[in-house]
């Protein structure tokens, strides 16, 4: 057993998945019995589950599978800089299909990134990319015209507390469109992929990792929403059995929860919507990290949306919100939340889409609004989780009104990154985030109860209830009334992290 779980204690089901994935490695060429690695050969693909509801210990099991993993001499590689090429490397790669799903891993100390981090890899101009190879170990110290040896400690000090290429590069005093020229599409395959919230996976994006990994494991909770389009079916579901192993066990760290005692009491056949709520006012009653509140608090609004099924409800609570912080139709303030939906440009302009993808923005990405950028259209934002998130993008930014088929359009550029307002989000586009406050507009989940409508052969109102929930780090808010307590000041935008680096993504221009 791999010295780093020697302070561990599994479950049963945990040590069985532990095993298998043990045996899994083995047929992959690492051994994490001995702690040796063989160079990666052309044996076929193998693909495993880890799945179990929150509480699991999923987690646990993935962050000490990796520790293992590196132990026995595999290359962590982070989808900022990857290094020379080598026969002999191995290499490993913990994702996940958000920003704010890969920070959430990282705040666990899991060092995660996302899957287009890796799917879209950094051109580095060559002069920099020498400091990348020294502080990766794959070089001398360079000598760079500019740089300072001060400069070059700075960023040595940097990589070695958080193993970051462009965050070291900036603590150097360097800009992101410094020494990133561009990304580019990954052609060459890697080696063993690590992905959590897996059931957030749409068929071509699990085929394309598979295209990339030979050893894949996928992490991920059966009890919440499939992607849409998929009747309800993850891409797990289709593993047979050994490939597909189920954690079942609540533990002890998470049983004195009474939030995850809420979402796991839906699975009890026998609860309906009204009981379901007297258990919330039950649990309110006892226990202060659940409120029965009767308003949306819009203070925490600005960094932790409201929650609902409905997108009328969505449009409307946007309103409010917007209205009680004073903002008119036709301006948007710092601080204002925005939801990334998309890129809106030409297939002719791919290595645009690549650069706004590469930084962050890709559909559902949690945006704050930071200011106008320095040319028109553009705005100035902070990307949720991002690992490097202040970037100035070619946007443009919808505000939807109750009633009206077009959103207004208060600026925008003629093409970029498309983003719609933040302060509310469909449940579904919420999987994969964590917010320690998590407010729930129990109105839609008792319309949903109401509707009868049924995903995957459960209650789609329990589905939906129980991966809002699960939302939830410490607090859970379930709002009763449509009624919005007003904020007590301004929004403010001086709370957010400041990024390692900074990167002006330029719009295409014709010849692009």
């Amino acid at each position: 057993m791999s010295k780093t779980l020697s302070a561990v204690t599994f479950s049963e089901d945990q040590a069985e998945a532990y095993d298998a994935m043990t045996e899994l490695m083995a047929k992959a060429g690492v051994d994490l019995v001995e702690g040796h690695t063989t160079p990666l050969n052309d044996a076929k693909s193998q693909v495993m589950a880890i799945v179990g509801k929150a509480g699991s210990g999923k987690t646990l099991l993935l962050a000490k599978m990796v520790e293992a993993v590196v132990d026995a001499g595999v290359d962590l590689i982070s989808g900022d800089y990857d290094g020379k090429p080598r026969k002999d490397r191995r290499t490993i790669a913990v994702l996940a299909p958000t920003n704010k799903a890969a920070s959430v891993l990282r705040n666990r100390g899991v060092p995660a990134t996302t899957i287009h981090r890796i799917l879209y890899t950094p051109m580095y101009d060559p002069e920099y990319e020498r400091i990348a190879d020294w502080l990766a170990g794959q070089g001398e110290k360079p000598q760079i015209e500019g740089l300072t040896e001060v400069s070059l400690e700075r960023a040595r000090l940097f990589y070695e507390a958080n193993k970051s290429i462009p965050g070291a590069l900036a603590a150097a005093g360097l800009k992101g469109s410094d020494f990133i020229q561009g990304w580019k599409r990954r052609e060459d395959p890697l080696d063993i992929g690590f992905i959590d919230e897996s059931s957030m996976l749409d068929e071509k994006q699990y085929e394309d990792l598979r295209e990339i990994f030979p050893t894949l494991v996928l992490f991920g909770d059966p009890a919440q929403l499939a992607p849409v389009g998929q009747s309800g079916a993850m891409v797990f579901d289709k593993l047979k059995d050994g490939r597909r192993l189920e954690l079942s066990r609540v533990h002890r760290q998470a049983q004195d929860n009474p939030i995850l005692d809420l979402a796991h009491a839906l699975a009890d056949p026998d609860i309906d919507f009204n009981a379901f709520e007297n258990m919330v006012r039950d649990a309110a009653a006892k226990d202060d990290r659940v409120v029965f509140a009767e308003r949306v608090e819009a203070d925490l609004m600005a960094r932790s949306p409201v929650l609902v099924w409905r997108n009328a409800t969505r449009i409307r609570l946007i309103q409010a919100f917007r209205g009680a912080y004073g903002a008119t139709v036709d301006t948007l303030l710092p601080g204002e939340p925005l939801i990334c939906d998309g890129i809106e440009l030409p297939l002719k302009h791919r290595k645009k889409r690549i650069d706004l993808e590469a930084r962050g923005l890709i559909k559902g990405a949690q945006v704050v609004y930071m200011g106008p950028g320095n040319k028109p259209g553009f705005s100035r934002l902070h990307v949720m989780g991002a690992e490097d998130p202040q970037v100035s993008a070619a946007s443009i930014i919808k505000i939807e009104a109750p009633g009206e088929e077009e959103p207004f359009i208060p600026f925008a550029a003629r093409m970029g990154a498309a983003f719609l307002h933040g302060a509310a989000v469909t449940i579904h586009k919420s999987q994969g985030s964590q917010w320690d406050t998590v407010q729930l507009f129990a109105p839609d989940l008792y319309a949903a109860a109401r509707a009868g409508r049924a995903e995957a052969g459960q209650p789609l109102w329990k589905r939906l209830a129980y991966v809002a929930i699960t939302r939830a780090e410490n607090r859970l808010m379930w709002v009763t009334r449509s009624m919005l307590a007003r904020p007590t000041g301004a929004l403010r935008t001086d709370d957010l992290p400041k990024g390692a680096a900074k990167l002006e993504l330029k719009a295409p221009s014709a010849e692009d």
